[in-house]
């Protein structure tokens, strides 16, 4: 109880600070915009980064997953034989 008596006093104190506008405030539609453009940045990183890796598996440079693999070379797959 003493703590929550003791907000309320400081509270009731300053009552400036929280009618003050903060100098960094953002807009909601400066964060949207901000949101927008970080999401379109790392979207556009990792296409390339997919396109990347997809030019690197059709070219043998590197080792493939078992998902790439089945698109890929679904017959390594085929149970049909047993």
């Amino acid at each position: 109880m003493g703590a929550e008596e003791q907000q309320q006093e400081e509270g009731r104190a300053r009552p400036e600070l929280s009618a003050r506008p903060k100098p960094n405030a953002m807009t909601m539609a400066q964060f949207i915009s901000w949101k927008t453009h970080k999401d379109a940045a790392a979207s556009a990183i990792k296409a390339e980064a997919s396109r990347k890796r997809a030019e690197d598996v059709a070219a043998g440079t590197v080792q493939m997953n078992g998902r790439e693999l089945f698109l890929h070379e679904p017959w390594v797959f085929d149970n049909t034989h047993y």
